[in-house]
């Protein structure tokens, strides 16, 4: 962009002006809309918890770690919390690959809560708000 400005004495000078820059687009993280109030809550009471207040609440005493319930639960506690580290590191491929691993792994154990528990894997999925 050029600007002619006239002296006063005669003759012209030309200015140029560099061009206006358009402002840095403002990035907005999204807030993904809840289509399940209870798995939102779920989620959020979860991340609130402590690792031995997880293994009391779905352990079957407060030393069992090892039972499939507690194992989902855990796995779902570190699921919600790396999903919300990638919602703002959208490029965090590694990160992105062990969540893919976290949840085939809870998958494998809900399977198998399934086929031996149904009615402790039923009541384990509407706790933690899973479809």
């Amino acid at each position: 962009m050029e600007e002619k400005v006239e002296l006063p004495l005669g003759g012209e000078v030309v200015e140029k002006k560099a061009p206006v820059k358009k402002a840095a687009k403002e990035v907005a993280v999204k807030k993904p809309v809840a289509k399940k109030v209870a798995k939102k809550e779920a989620a959020d009471e979860l991340s609130g918890m402590s690792t031995m207040d997880v293994v009391k609440a779905f352990g079957r005493d407060e030393k069992d770690t090892g039972s499939a319930e507690v194992q989902i639960a855990l796995l779902t506690k570190r699921i919600n919390h790396l999903t919300n580290h990638l919602k703002v590191h959208k490029q965090d491929k590694h990160s992105r690959r062990g969540l893919m691993q976290m949840v085939g792994r809870r998958k494998g154990l809900l399977g198998y809560l399934e086929k031996s528990d149904l009615a402790s894997y039923r009541e384990l999925k509407e706790k933690l708000g899973l479809r």
